[in-house]
């Protein structure tokens, strides 16, 4: 529960600070229904100087490790991905784009409400072109459960 209770200290720091920011990846599926095991928390930021310095306040609010200052948009221009490993044994993997197809702009997200907080959360659709380009075996299985939701929401619409 440690690291659930982290998840939702993260997450409230991320809005209190006012950082831009949409949750990606599994925690993203998580809170979109559907059952996925994750290790990581993947935010896509907006890579503003002054957005990425509220990051940092949001991320020295939850852990007392230095290595935090070196999360720069400068250095978030130049690797795909920067990686915070955290003291309770997940990670932080901070994204600013996507190679050239994604950038932040292109991501598109709605508020889901947990522990009545409003986390920015990529949509189904969104979630779905960030996957159907990948390879890895986990993926295929998210890409069958997100075609679903979808499909259903789609359903439901024309309703």
């Amino acid at each position: 529960m440690e690291t659930f209770d982290k998840f939702i200290s993260i997450l409230n720091s991320l809005e209190k600070n006012k950082v831009d920011y949409v949750l990606i990846g599994g925690f993203a599926l998580i809170l979109q229904g559907i059952f996925r095991a994750t290790q990581d928390i993947d935010l896509f930021i907006r890579n503003e100087s002054e957005n990425i310095e509220l990051l940092r306040k949001s991320l020295f609010e939850n852990f007392n490790d230095d290595s935090i200052n070196e999360i720069t948009s400068e250095e978030l221009s130049k690797y795909p991905v920067i990686r915070f490993g955290t003291e309770l044994g997940f990670s932080i993997d901070i994204l600013v784009n996507i190679g050239e197809e994604f950038k932040f702009e292109d991501i598109e997200y709605e508020l889901i409400t947990l522990d009545n907080l409003n986390v920015r959360v990529a949509t189904p659709e969104t979630l779905y072109k960030l996957k159907e380009k990948t390879y890895r075996e986990i993926d295929k299985h998210d890409l069958i459960f997100l075609k679903k939701i979808i499909e259903e929401r789609n359903a439901n619409k024309k309703v």
